[in-house]
This record gives structure tokens, sequence and C-alpha cells, in this order.
């Protein structure tokens, strides 16, 4: 009798084990893939840069990327373009890893369709070079919202309003601090709840602001977006959350930049 009654509770310790070890497969199997994202910025002064290196992205470099794999690529342009000085070209692309992202620039240089596609831009005299600079700004996503979305809007492309924002910490701790806002006080809830169709939220891994967190959101039209942060701002979910001592302080500047996306986006 002792025998069986150590084989029987042999038995149910090892069931139970086997049990844990499959929630702990599954949970790990349905988990989702923390995404990186690369922002490049075209820098131009005038519109026949735009035209140029608008006309190699979405002949030359979108289908590149696709042709590798990577299925959604985001073109965006500064909304302003028409009356700044700094015009900007906005492209977003996101991958599983930082390791794939690194290795696109060497399977795009060995990709010879994009060099017969791109050959204007890419040969390019010194002297009538297609853009003043490129700005490279990496990015992981949040714990919270680890992987991209795709906007659902109903209004034509050229009356949305995609929103860039990138917010500055005065110091590592305050940075962290609104990372933990967004994450673990539910900020990006909040945005989930009134329905900003955000494209992604994601900390600045390597760039020229930092410590930096950047997110994009998207609305039909100007009025959409107004309508929208005036609900943000007086709802009474921000104001509890915003008012809570650990959060104070923790974004030293903020920079908004309104973008378009072009006709060629997958976003």
């Amino acid at each position: 009798m002792r025998t069986n009654k150590t084989t029987l509770i042999t038995l149910a310790v090892l069931v139970t084990l086997s049990f844990c070890f499959l929630n702990i497969k599954a949970e790990t199997r349905f988990k989702k893939t923390r995404y990186f994202y690369e922002i490049k910025v075209y820098h131009l002064k005038t519109q026949d840069q735009i035209n140029k290196t608008e006309q190699y992205l979405k002949t030359a470099y979108l289908p590149a990327l696709h042709r590798i794999g990577i299925s959604k690529v985001g073109v965006f342009k500064a909304i302003d373009n028409d009356t700044i000085s700094d015009k900007r070209i906005y492209v977003f692309i996101p991958s599983t890893s930082i390791e794939a992202l690194s290795k696109i620039e060497d399977q795009l240089f060995n990709d010879g369709q994009l060099k017969s596609d791109g050959m204007a831009y890419l040969n390019a005299a010194y002297n009538e070079a297609p853009y003043d600079r490129i700005e490279t700004i990496l990015l992981r996503a949040f714990a919270d919202r680890p992987q991209f979305t795709t906007p659902s809007l109903s209004s034509p492309l050229s009356e949305r309003v995609y929103e860039l924002r990138s917010y500055e910490g005065a110091t590592e701790y305050l940075y962290h601090q609104k990372i933990k806002m967004f994450n673990e006080g539910k900020e990006v809830d909040i945005f989930t709840k009134l329905n900003f169709n955000p494209v992604f939220y994601g900390e600045v891994v390597a760039g020229g602001r930092m410590p930096n967190l950047m997110y994009m959101t998207t609305f039909n039209n100007k009025a959409d977006r107004d309508e929208h942060w005036k609900q943000f701002g007086n709802g009474s979910d921000w104001k509890y959350l915003s008012a809570l001592p650990e959060y104070q302080h923790t974004i030293s500047k903020a920079d908004i930049s309104f973008l378009r996306p072009t006709e060629y986006s997958d976003f």
C-alpha cells in the first residue's frame, strides 16, 4: 500500500510538472515578438531633391525592401514641406530583430534590380545630390506594445495627419520613468481607448537625441486630431496618471512633427 501511495504521489507530481512545462512553452510560443524600427529622415532643400528622392523610394527602394521580406514600409512627408527650408521625408522600416535591420544595407547593395531601378539617384553627381543628409534613428518597440499596427482611417490620403512625437528626458532615470508611465502606468491604454490609431511606440536605441522615446498616432484630418487630443487631456484617466508624483518632470523636450503618407506608403 505504501509503495502504491508513493507511486501515485510521484505520478501526480510528474503530471503537474508536465502541465507547468506545457504552459510555459505555450506562453513562450504566443508571446509577441518585440520589434525593432529604423526611421530614416531625408533632409532636403529643393523640390527637385524631393522629386528625385521620391522617385527612388517609390520605384527602387521600397520594392527592394519588399523583395527581402519587409512587407510593410512607411513613407511620410512633412505637411509643411512647402513652407520650410529643411524639408523632410521619413521612411519607417520595421523588423523582427536588430540583426535583420543591420543586414539591410548589405542586402540592398547586392541587389542588381535596385541598382538598375535607382540608377539616376544612386549615380547622382556630388554637386547634384538628391538630398542634403540622411538621419537614422533606431528604436525598440515598447514592451507593452511590441509590434506595429496599420492605421484604420477612412479619409483621403491628402487629408490625413500622422503625428510623430519625440519625448526627450533630462536624465536616464526620468526617461525610464516616462517609459514606465507608458507601459506599467498604462498611458498606451488611454491612446487605445480613445482610438488614436497608433502606428508604433518605441524607445530610441541610437540617434542624435537621447535619452528619447518616439511614437506615431494617426488621424483622418486636423480637426479629428485636435478632438482626440482634447478628449485625452480632459479625460479622468490622464488627469489621474499625470498627477502621480513618480511621473513628474519626465519630459524635458517634446518635438512634434505633422506628416502625411505618400500614395506608395504601406502605412
